[in-house]
């Protein structure tokens, strides 16, 4: 009887393990699936993520660069917001063209020719794809010597040749109010161009045409362009700016 009662219990036993192994090995075999396709989602997503910052750092290392070095007319001086100042501009006109392009306002205001001279091997630690170089009308304002301007200018498109051979320059031509003195203000005109074609780069003969004199598109000091004015100015250097970047 008890031997009987034993085998029962026993085989009853067994089953119990061997039902309970089987959910075990059933409950396995889940938990790896369910690992296996975390894994694999978190593989893909992963992989997704690299590949998103591959796109957009090659994105980045393709876009080409504009740098506007000058002074306070590039820095947009006087402005409420400086985003309305013309390299701003520029870029707007270059997003809605979707060109591969980023300008960069290196502007500052008060800057003389020596200044820029100054601080252009730290501005050129970028690569540069096109320079626009809008300096002079400070010395011209406080009559430092032409050949002084002059030598200053041709320091920096010589730093910015050896630095990038390929880039585009663009020289901004400046003009002076006639209270300089005629010859003075015909000579600091003149060096800008002579300039130009000595080094064989683009030119804006006057990059406040239209702009320069005119009440209602300049600041209450006369000399700054306010909003209306800077639009103009980005006509200005659109004009020499465009053919550039869309030639390509």
């Amino acid at each position: 009887m008890l031997n009987s009662q034993f085998n029962q219990y026993f085989t009853f036993f067994k089953i119990s393990i061997s039902q309970g192994l089987i959910k075990f090995c059933y409950f396995t075999i889940i938990l790896m699936l369910i690992s296996c396709v975390d894994s694999n989602q978190k593989e893909t997503k992963n992989s997704k993520v690299k590949e998103e910052h591959t796109a957009n750092t090659s994105k980045n290392q393709n876009t080409k660069t504009i740098l506007c070095f000058g002074d306070s007319i590039t820095a947009g001086y006087g402005l409420e917001d400086t985003d309305e100042a013309y390299p701003n501009l520029i870029q707007q006109k270059i997003d809605t063209l979707q060109l591969d392009y980023r300008v960069i306002n290196s502007g500052l205001s008060g800057e003389t020719t020596a200044g820029g001279k100054s601080r252009i091997s730290w501005v050129l630690n970028q690569k540069v794809d096109v320079f626009l170089l809008e300096l002079g009308a400070n010395d011209g304002l406080r009559g430092v010597p032409l050949s002084e301007t002059k030598a200053n200018l041709q320091s920096i498109i010589n730093s910015v040749q050896e630095k990038n051979p390929d880039a585009q320059i663009i020289l901004a031509g400046m003009q002076l109010p006639p209270n300089m003195g005629q010859d003075y203000t015909t000579e600091f005109r003149e060096l800008f161009e002579d300039l130009a074609n000595s080094n064989t780069i683009e030119f804006i003969p006057f990059i406040l045409e239209n702009v320069g004199g005119i009440e209602e598109l300049n600041q209450k000091d006369g000399i700054h362009p306010n909003e209306k004015g800077h639009q103009i100015v980005a006509e200005n250097v659109w004009k020499i700016l465009k053919p550039l970047i869309t030639s390509h």
